[in-house]
């Protein structure tokens, strides 16, 4: 009876000890991008990824800074790329769509001409606290160009 007794006990120390591990299994991955570059490819590669991890699943939140933040105004003409024929805004509007946090960096508005108010619908402006303690929780895959 005590084995019986010290097994259920080894059991139940085992189930409760990996509760956050299948916490953590069940909690959809999470891909953050950081989007600086200038080059058409620059922009459109990690949100090709992005977009395929949404797919796949993850939860996405995506930071434009520089010439990457451009891609968040409504006035922005982006170029189209091969072989699907699709701009990086459309990736980015993709994303948003499902809703996908898209963010401005916070020093992108106030270091240049522009407003929130020629932000595509849905792009916020990010709170730098914020978006470091969304990065440092466990298990946020980061990808950044």
């Amino acid at each position: 009876m005590k084995t019986i007794a010290a097994c259920m006990a080894i059991v139940a120390s085992l189930i409760l000890s990996s509760a956050p591990a299948f916490a953590d299994e069940q909690s959809p991955p999470r891909l953050f991008v950081q989007l600086t570059g200038e080059s058409m490819q620059d922009q459109a590669m990690p949100l090709v990824l992005a977009n395929q991890a949404m797919d796949q699943g993850a939860e996405v939140r995506v930071l434009l800074c520089g010439a990457g933040a451009e891609l968040a105004l409504a006035d922005h003409a982006a170029p189209t790329f091969a072989p699907r024929d699709i701009s990086a805004q459309e990736l980015l509007g993709r994303l948003l769509q499902h809703d996908a946090t898209v963010e401005v960096c916070a020093i992108f508005l106030p270091n240049t001409e522009h407003d929130a108010e020629q932000l595509i619908d849905g792009v916020g402006v990010a709170n730098p606290g914020d978006v470091a303690a969304w990065i440092l929780q466990p298990g946020v895959r980061t990808l950044g160009r």
